[in-house]
């Protein structure tokens, strides 16, 4: 399984940004897709996942700013970010986690700043 993400950037305070994620591979139909992220000097945190079946949760700290969704057809995951601020600065992994694996993508930049 590889995980293809894209979608970061540089944004200002209070500007919005959508990541994507591509899965490919044999992917097991019942998985958990999701994002996670890792500020300088902290440990990863988890942002949001979401089930096949579409249930989701989310971190406290981006719950009513970010939504996250998927398209199983395409094997992907979406995370559009709103109302950005500079602590939302990270680099943001996408990860499928099926039958007892995890799976990590090469993570992409997030950067709020002014």
């Amino acid at each position: 399984v590889q995980l293809q993400a894209s979608g970061g950037g540089l944004v200002q305070p209070g500007g919005s940004l959508r990541l994507s994620c591509a899965a490919s591979g044999s992917i097991y139909s019942i998985n958990f897709m999701g994002w996670y992220r890792q500020a300088p000097g902290k440990q990863r945190e988890l942002v949001a996942i979401i089930s096949n079946m579409g249930s989701r949760n989310y971190a406290d700290s981006v719950k009513g700013r970010s939504t996250i969704s998927r398209d199983n057809a395409k094997s992907t995951v979406y995370l559009q970010m709103n109302s950005l601020k500079p602590e939302d600065t990270a680099v943001y992994y996408c990860n499928l986690y099926s039958s007892g694996s995890n799976y990590w993508g090469q993570g992409t930049l997030v950067t709020v700043s002014s």
